[in-house]
């Protein structure tokens, strides 16, 4: 059953065609990559999905609602996730400061109760503060939960910008780069990380540039070149299309 659908996206810019005709679909419960080279319009795609964007065309239906022209929020709210190429953390914030505001979204308590301190809203702040550190142990930044963001090494800041995403309690999360800055024993814990979030019922779409993990990981690859889907199959399918070689991988065989 497909989880996400993506349906004829075009974006431009200007005179720029970053998105040409994207179709493909997300099965639920999966993990997918989405790989190709530099400016192959990866990134827009997620920004696509997500409401940074709104495309000139098309639609991205999330479990089975179309959500072109979304707030960004209302799109939180639905159950999608995500991280960024670049780190955006409140890097003044700890750790668990930077978690709880993931889980901002799902508070209910109004006004009223944040203010006179009701029963409920009491009851909501520590299972809030329990929920992010929860998420802070599933990353392995339990130990950290009060060091200051920017503190944190580059690669232990990418896990952090990941329980933060975990803490909006998603259905889908969109992983843009996550092994960028990462050593190879870091690399490995993150695959293992990325397992164990699938394992929790959570759909996983990627970028990386790290072929060894989507090799490792993927279990459905899609190619984009200039905008435009030029292959799509399981990894061992991708790794000898000719066009995929000639386009990304290269003849290096250290990449597959």
């Amino acid at each position: 059953m497909s989880l996400v659908e993506l349906k004829n996206l075009t974006k431009t810019f200007g005179g720029l065609l970053a998105v040409n005709d994207v179709s493909f679909s997300v099965e639920e419960g999966s993990i997918v990559g989405l790989i190709g080279p530099n400016g192959a319009g990866k990134t827009t795609v997620f920004n696509l999905i997500t409401g940074n964007y709104i495309p000139d065309t098309g639609e991205a239906i999330f479990d089975g609602k179309d959500v072109v022209g979304m707030q960004t929020h209302r799109i939180v709210n639905l159950g999608i996730a995500r991280t960024f190429q670049t780190i955006r953390l409140f890097k003044s914030l700890n750790a668990l400061e930077n978690v709880l505001s993931g889980c901002h979204c799902r508070m209910k308590s109004g006004v009223f109760a944040s203010m006179f301190r009701t029963p409920a809203q009491r009851a909501e702040e520590k299972r809030v503060l329990e929920k992010a550190m929860s998420e802070l142990e599933f990353v392995g930044l339990k130990d950290q939960w009060d060091t200051q963001a920017d503190s944190l090494s580059y690669g232990k800041q990418r896990l952090l910008e990941i329980a933060r995403a975990l803490a909006t309690e998603p259905k889908f999360i969109i992983l843009d780069e996550p092994a960028g800055g990462m050593n190879d024993q870091e690399t490995q814990e993150l695959i293992e990380l990325i397992k164990a979030i699938r394992e929790r019922g959570i759909t996983v779409l990627l970028i990386e540039h790290d072929m060894s993990l989507v090799m490792k990981i993927c279990e459905h690859l899609i190619v984009l070149e200039y905008g435009a889907v030029i292959a799509e199959g399981d990894p061992e399918t991708i790794k000898n299309d000719p066009r995929v070689i000639e386009a990304y991988l290269g003849a290096d065989d250290d990449l597959l």
